[in-house]
């Protein structure tokens, strides 16, 4: 085949979805050290994200968006963390409600929602509370407010990317059922605040902080039973986790692969003139890069188990498939984010710190910020502990037990 026989070929969807977004990536990649550094959120960033229609690149084209498969989304997510994985962590929530509603039955309701993704509407997360709550526990609560709406009260941490949002998924308990939902809360109305107050070392510019609801109105319509939620969630949650891990390496590898290529400074000891020659260096960036194509391939695998639970749950749906075979597929979602996740956040958070290697005391320097890439992916490396996870993997092998999809987290309710 020739080259004007490949200039002929039409481009594929995510070709057309890498053109369309890269301008937007390079731009957000220009700013990402500086942001980190000032811990200035990146509003403009994500305003621009959603205005372009990257929110809804799931969102079927009948229904205004681009109509991506999961591999196509998450090709896109470790572009966009390799740019800036705290806009990609911030984005988590979001992409997770937007799977919620594609699986939802058809209707008015999931219109509505898919519409309002089209429009650029972002969804941020609101689940985790911390305290004195009870593993298992919930303390947010919705409350019919005597008028035909309901009103929620309760105060969560870790809201990812809320700050950013024209709607906020929060995790409650209804006070007159006891049922779990999710209740969907507009940002912007009295008795809802957001706080930027995450201090965690890395991630600081996720919009992760504390979201207080007091009284805030949410519409029936918008209060969810939790149980209807999309099955494959955890690992969705996953594997956008994944996705900032590669992303780090490929930006990490980026960035020292340009120091290193800049400099010229060597020790008399060293195994070439100039450090950019040095071959011990250069290997040290090579094993930067591979661990980066790791990555990469590790959440292509995974997206692609997301893909088949996706399509199993559109499957049971047209009443093509029985419930059994879908938990297989969930079940299958479940153990490749698992496995991707014990094997990167080591891997990524190690060869982030080894790629200092290739560099001398000045590669510490503030000004350079080249720490981020390893506190970003350490601090996503700290989500929902691998450690746990290996052990589970291992009760699958040794067992053939499947892994918890839905998991709680608080306090221990013994000495």
């Amino acid at each position: 085949m020739t080259s004007t026989d490949l200039e002929a070929q039409p481009r594929t969807r995510l070709e057309q979805l890498e053109e369309r977004f890269a301008p937007l990536f390079l731009d957000i990649a220009a700013g990402a050290s500086e942001r980190d550094s000032t811990r200035n959120l990146p509003h403009e960033q994500i305003k621009g994200l959603a205005t372009a229609g990257f929110g809804a690149v799931r969102v079927p084209e009948s229904h205004g968006g681009a109509g991506a498969t999961l591999p196509e989304l998450f090709v896109l997510l470790t572009s966009l963390a390799a740019a800036d994985p705290n806009i990609a962590q911030a984005l988590r929530g979001h992409f997770a409600f937007v799977e919620d509603r594609l699986v939802a039955p058809e209707g008015a309701e999931r219109d509505a929602w898919l519409g309002r993704f089209a429009a650029g509407e972002l969804v941020g997360n609101s689940w985790t509370e911390i305290g004195t709550v009870a593993l298992g526990e919930v303390n947010t609560k919705v409350s019919p407010d005597g008028s035909g709406g309901f009103a929620v009260t309760g105060t969560k941490y870790y809201s990812t990317g809320s700050i950013f949002a024209d709607w906020i998924d929060t995790y409650a308990e209804r006070t007159d059922t006891g049922q779990r939902v999710i209740a969907v809360v507009k940002a912007r109305q009295p008795g809802v605040s957001l706080g930027d107050d995450w201090d965690g070392f890395g991630q600081r510019t996720t919009g992760t902080g504390t979201a207080n609801f007091a009284g805030a109105a949410v519409e029936p319509a918008h209060v969810i039973d939790f149980e209807t939620r999309f099955k494959y969630q955890t690992a969705f949650y996953q594997g956008v986790l994944l996705a900032v891990l590669a992303g780090s390496a490929k930006s990490a590898e980026r960035d020292f692969a340009a120091e290193l290529g800049a400099r010229k400074r060597t020790f008399s000891h060293g195994a070439a003139e100039r450090a950019n020659d040095d071959p011990q260096l250069l290997q040290v960036i090579g094993e930067v890069s591979a661990v980066a194509f790791v990555a990469a391939a590790s959440v292509a695998s995974t997206a692609a188990a997301l893909e088949g639970a996706y399509q199993a749950a559109l499957a049971v749906h047209a009443g093509e498939l029985g419930l059994e075979e879908e938990e297989a597929a969930n079940d299958a979602a479940e153990l490749a984010s698992a496995q991707a996740q014990i094997v990167l956040t080591p891997l990524v958070t190690n060869a982030l710190s080894h790629a200092f290697d290739a560099l001398a005391a000045s590669a510490t320097s503030t000004a350079k910020n080249l720490d981020r890439h390893w506190r970003n992916a350490r601090t996503a490396g700290n989500h929902n502990p691998w450690v746990f996870k290996a052990r589970l993997v291992g009760e699958n092998a040794v067992h053939g037990w499947a892994l918890p999809r839905v998991w709680a987290i608080g306090a221990s309710t013994s000495r």
